[in-house]
């Protein structure tokens, strides 16, 4: 569905996107990460062809945008960063003006309005100005926008930048029921979101790609993957933490809190390994009185720091 090959872009003499390749399927939610100016919000004009490369190729549907733009741009629908509007429009005035630019026929037009307005929850907003509507609902009638025609591929940059906790839970569940059968790119900071839609992910910093996983395959790469949280009764931990520390599995363990009647650690395997069944099994032979015992399962956060800790661009 979607295919990029070697592209790069500058602005000046600073590199902003450096060599960045990689292929998006049907069925895919693909998560586009990385620090403010990382080159994220460019790649994605370019995917859409708002920006030309330098050099390297766009394909969208196996049509290269570049030779072919106003095929291309049939294929998806585009949220870009600010969600730009015409605001002397309602959103019915401005969906209205969307559909006849993409040439929507007359016998689908209402039923496509309506569907996407209930989609995106604008229904009893339609005929304000946007001028004076909301960051979250300008957000969503921009969405809105994107939706119409029903496109095979959806650029998406923040789309739920500025939306309340509920709504992103809406527009988060609509994005996973659409993508059954389109491809979608997300631009998103919310690293819960990757984790709660993405079914994979590109990292990029700096112009380039630093990483290409799934959500899961992100979070084993955390220092904290596979790790032991115990909370131990404090009396008991000094002990506990001897018995442990003889286990050839275990790197190294640090005490995390300790209070009056209990001691909070978190205890790191050698290469990542699972050892939680080993620490059960001591707990239990020992008989130590516990409160909880469980596997971390590493941390999108800390991955992302880790892959992203030098940036400079501003772009």
């Amino acid at each position: 569905m979607i295919s990029i090959n070697n592209i790069t872009k500058y602005f000046g003499d600073f590199l902003a996107v450096d060599h960045i390749s990689f292929n998006a399927v049907r069925g895919q939610i693909l998560g586009f990460l990385g620090p403010n100016g990382a080159g994220k919000t460019t790649t994605m004009r370019i995917i859409t062809g708002a920006l030309q490369p330098d050099s390297g190729s766009v394909f969208l549907c196996d049509v290269d945008i570049a030779k072919n733009p106003v095929l291309a741009k049939q294929f998806f629908g585009y949220l870009p960063e600010g969600a730009p509007l015409y605001e002397d429009m309602t959103p019915r005035e401005y969906l209205n003006f969307i559909a006849d630019i993409k040439q929507i026929t007359p016998s689908t037009l209402q039923s496509t309005l309506q569907s996407t307005v209930n989609n995106t929850m604008i229904n009893h907003v339609l005929d304000e100005s946007i001028t004076y509507l909301s960051k979250g609902y300008k957000r969503r009638v921009a969405l809105a926008g994107a939706l119409l025609g029903d496109p095979q591929i959806l650029v998406l940059d923040e789309p739920t930048d500025g939306l309340d906790p509920n709504q992103k839970r809406h527009i988060r569940k609509l994005l996973k029921k659409l993508s059954r059968n389109k491809t979608i790119i997300i631009s998103t900071h919310i690293l819960e979101e990757v984790e709660a839609i993405c079914n994979h992910t590109i990292t990029i910093n700096q112009g380039r790609v630093v990483a290409s996983a799934t959500p899961k395959e992100l979070m084993a790469m955390s220092n904290s993957y596979n790790a032991v949280i115990l909370i131990i009764q404090t009396q008991s931990c000094d002990d506990c933490i001897f018995h442990i520390k003889k286990l050839p599995t275990i790197d190294h363990i640090v005490i995390m809190k300790k209070m009056p009647h209990w001691t909070k650690i978190m205890i790191y395997p050698k290469s990542k390994k699972y050892i939680l069944g080993e620490i059960a099994d001591i707990v239990h032979t020992k008989e130590y009185h516990i409160a909880e015992i469980r596997c971390d399962t590493g941390r999108i956060d800390d991955v992302f720091k880790q892959l992203t800790h030098k940036h400079t661009s501003p772009y």
